[in-house]
């Protein structure tokens, strides 16, 4: 990949030489041919051509990153004693049935309900 990148720089720094050596051309075309045409394509080729390799080195820092978790965890709970049986917490819902029934509602009459005007 990188020696088409070196020819194509190349072939471009030709292209601004030839340019700026012209009667009619100048340096400042020159740059702004070598920026243009050379510096910012490869600059576009290398980045995206090198994607999967970012990508790749992310997979494996991240695989790495949870591995180190997973040990320190390990090492965390190995060192830590074990603590006595705590009872265990009743379960909420034992009673198996909706929570406010109708017989625990209370009622306010001093709030009058709200209806659709006519």
């Amino acid at each position: 990949m990188y020696l088409i990148v070196i020819a194509w720089i190349y072939v471009v720094l030709m292209m601004s030489v030839a340019e700026a050596a012209n009667t009619t051309g100048t340096v400042l075309g020159a740059l702004i041919t070598f920026v243009l045409y050379g510096l910012l394509p490869v600059a576009l080729v290398v980045y995206l051509m090198g994607s999967p390799a970012r990508r790749k080195a992310l997979k494996a820092r991240q695989a790495q990153e949870q591995e180190e978790a997973k040990q320190a965890l390990a090492a965390e709970t190995a060192a830590v004693p074990a603590s006595p049986a705590l009872p265990a917490s009743p379960d909420p819902d034992a009673g198996r049935h909706a929570t406010g029934g109708v017989e625990t509602v209370a009622v306010d009459t001093g709030i009058a309900p709200v209806r659709k005007k006519p």
